[in-house]
């Protein structure tokens, strides 16, 4: 039953960091933070897909940037070891996307775009920490490896 309770705690911490994520108020302007529950608020509507902005890839602010490249990098790696440590490699891509997610300062369009690629990302990331066997391992880190060529075709 434990493990339940912590996978939804988790869960429930996650997003909430995700709706939060580039809401924040601006003094300077009066402008008070709007507040959205997730009920009116979907970053991965399934019938949603990622677009580019008029033809470009979207820009991603430079501080969430290496962290994205970090991961990349991480699961390349793993990869090319032929590695089976996948429950290290997905705890290492759990700290980077809360980093990411810690550092996001993006609003608007490409922030709701960002969303869309990032949001089913950490999912992926979740599933490969709960795998049970390195096939079913194996099977998530190249839905991972996808995602990230996702990201490289909308975002710079």
């Amino acid at each position: 039953m434990k493990p339940i309770i912590i996978s939804h705690i988790s869960l429930l911490a996650i997003s909430f960091v995700l709706f939060s994520c580039g809401n924040t108020s601006n003094k300077a302007s009066n402008k008070q933070t709007e507040v959205v529950s997730p009920q009116e608020h979907h970053y991965n509507d399934e019938k949603e897909n990622i677009r580019l902005n008029t033809g470009e890839k979207w820009l991603v602010n430079e501080e969430m940037k290496p962290y994205i490249h970090e991961a990349e990098k991480a699961l390349r790696q793993y990869e090319e070891n032929k590695s089976e440590a996948y429950r290290e490699l997905a705890a290492f891509l759990k700290e980077k996307n809360s980093a990411v997610i810690k550092s996001c300062t993006m609003e608007g369009e490409s922030h709701d775009e960002l969303h869309k690629w990032l949001h089913p990302h950490i999912e992926l990331t979740e599933l490969l920490e709960k795998a049970e066997h390195p096939a079913d391992a194996g099977v998530i880190v190249g839905r991972i490896k996808d995602s990230f060529a996702t990201y490289r075709r909308y975002f710079q």
